[in-house]
């Protein structure tokens, strides 16, 4: 347990929040909302209860509580409250806040109960679009900011695989009902943040295409095999990282020679796309910059 972060920094606490440092110092002081710890240099840190107060504090005062008022609040009323005013406009605001403390206290348990009741109120699919997708940007924020380990991101990367997959099989174990296409995903060599393809892969079988998902870090000579075993196939690789902004182009250009035929075509995603130049754009090769996009292409 010794590398589980279980104290933050006041700009932990911003990246976590939303709300700026200044503004956080200034209700502890005011408002006493908050207590930190003080280091022998006096600098404040927080421990989870605080994370935990300061994300409720968050939602009544976007929901137009004054922190005046929320300052008079016990710290057992402050849930509660969140709990009864919740509404369709702010519920993903909260679920997002509480995926956020289930992965800070690896907490399987309220991860399972927070995604249970969206599940009640929403479908999967709007799940992932309102939530998830907002999720997983902002943990990416907070691991390149070092407010979170890896170890955080594991765990709350792997439970939304779960939710994913499950999905997933209800549809993979249907016959596919369109045959003009065969779709082959995949993530480049050291690419590895797979949920955004495990989505695409879910969201293409439901429409009725068969699929052939190879995941993460695949060579370029994989995907020649391809062709042995299937006639027009749309591939799809999903570009977060890598390759990284220097190489993309001649990554694509390698696949163009290598892997495109006549019938085939690549669909390109991920945050890499951004630096793919026009020139590369062709009638077989399209980019897309959201999974929203790219599904509705289909």
């Amino acid at each position: 347990m010794n590398n589980v972060k279980s104290v933050f920094s006041i700009k932990d606490l911003e990246n976590l929040s939303g709300i700026k440092a200044h503004t956080i110092r200034i209700w502890e002081k005011r408002y006493n909302v908050l207590e930190p710890m003080r280091t022998e240099t006096n600098i404040r840190m927080y421990d989870l209860e605080n994370l935990q107060k300061l994300l409720n504090i968050t939602l009544l005062h976007n929901y137009g509580y004054k922190i005046s008022k929320i300052s008079e609040l016990s710290s057992e009323r402050i849930p509660e409250l969140v709990n009864e005013i919740i509404s369709e406009k702010s519920a993903k605001h909260h679920a997002i806040s509480a995926f956020k403390m289930a992965m800070m206290n690896f907490d399987h348990s309220l991860f399972f109960t927070t995604y249970n009741k969206l599940l009640s109120e929403k479908s999967f699919r709007e799940i992932f679009y309102e939530v998830f997708i907002p999720l997983i940007g902002e943990i990416g924020l907070l691991w390149q900011t070092n407010t979170i380990t890896p170890a955080h991101e594991h765990f709350i990367s792997y439970l939304i695989k779960q939710k994913i997959l499950t999905f997933t099989e209800k549809v993979q174990i249907l016959e596919p009902t369109k045959t003009d296409r065969v779709f082959v995903l995949y993530l480049p060599m050291n690419e590895i943040h797979e949920l955004g393809l495990m989505y695409l892969n879910y969201e293409i079988l439901s429409q009725g295409y068969k699929t052939i998902y190879l995941g993460e870090s695949v060579p370029t000579d994989s995907l020649k095999d391809m062709k042995k075993h299937f006639d027009n196939i749309t591939y799809i690789c999903y570009m977060t990282v890598e390759p990284n902004q220097y190489e993309v182009n001649n990554y694509i250009k390698s696949l163009n020679e290598q892997i495109l035929e006549k019938s085939s075509k690549l669909w390109l995603i991920g945050r890499m796309t951004e630096n793919v130049e026009a020139k590369m754009i062709t009638d077989k090769i399209t980019t897309f910059s959201s999974i929203r996009e790219l599904v509705e292409f289909i």
